[in-house]
């Protein structure tokens, strides 16, 4: 991760490219991603950008370059969009950054540390499964507090009916929210697996395919038992294992509505490969 990290800092005049970041980190990008989110509570994309943005304000303090010239070197296509994003950042404009006495923002290089913990164990088993046919619904969601989020998307599913769809199939799996892929922007699927692959109006079909998985019960209300659960799995569990993320979707399994505030015990689903 410290070595992603250093060649991060060696190319941030460069566009982003996760895939060369996650090889120097020898991870998936997925994982990687992922990883990164739960360590920072950033996104590699956010890390970025805000790094970025901080350089470019150290650039327009102490050089006379052109605004259009230092918003193309740190990857913006306009001095408008590189304005906005300066101004989201630091709360001013990049020409009042040069101004003698103005206070910027700096967001230093990241430098990981880690602790052993132990605070509570991480029970786990390792499951061989056959591939199978997901129906549900999906959304295009983004990370972080801004943007449609996983409860967001539970709660419209439940206004619009989609969940009450899920009840009629006559399957009696349990409910799951899958994460499809993992970025700053990612793709999450409330859904079923059924076996007979029967469409009802607003839902589609997703292959799910064979892997290992391991398994992580979490008790207790729902989404906080969920959020600990992977934030557990990634902080404590990935470090003390020899596995890594498959790369492949990862599933919560809801034995009861997750709708209700009452706790109960549910499931956290990981595609895993031994490293």
């Amino acid at each position: 991760m410290e070595d992603a990290l250093a060649f991060m800092e060696s190319k941030m005049n460069e566009p982003l490219d996760i895939e060369a970041i996650a090889k120097v980190a020898f991870s998936s990008p997925f994982h990687f991603q992922r990883m990164f989110h739960m360590l920072t509570g950033m996104t590699v994309g956010e890390y970025v950008r805000k790094r970025k943005l901080t350089l470019a304000a150290q650039e327009l303090a102490v050089s006379s370059s052109k605004v259009v010239d230092i918003a193309l070197k740190y990857g913006y296509h306009s001095p408008e969009s590189f304005s906005k994003m300066f101004r989201k950042i630091h709360g001013i404009s990049p020409r009042e950054a040069r101004r003698s006495g103005v206070s910027l923002k700096a967001f230093p290089r990241l430098s990981l540390q880690f602790t052993i913990q132990g605070e509570k164990e991480v029970d786990y088993l390792i499951e061989e499964k056959e591939s199978f046919i997901v129906i549900g619904k999906s959304a295009t969601l983004t990370c972080g507090k801004e943007g449609c989020t996983r409860e967001w998307f539970w709660g419209e599913c439940q206004q619009d009916g989609t969940l009450a769809k899920f009840k009629s199939l006559e399957t009696d799996t349990p409910l799951l929210g899958i994460t499809l892929n993992f970025d700053e922007n990612f793709t999450y699927m409330i859904g079923k697996k059924e076996e007979a692959a029967v469409l009802a109006d607003g839902l589609t079909l997703h292959h799910i395919p064979s892997s290992t998985w391991a398994v992580f019960p979490c008790d207790g209300p729902i989404p906080a038992a969920i959020h600990n659960g992977f934030r557990q799995i990634y902080q404590e569990w990935f470090p003390a294992t020899e596995y890594e993320h498959a790369g492949l979707p990862e599933i919560e399994v809801y034995t009861a509505d997750p709708t209700e505030p009452e706790g109960y015990r549910s499931e956290v689903w990981i595609p895993v490969l031994k490293k």
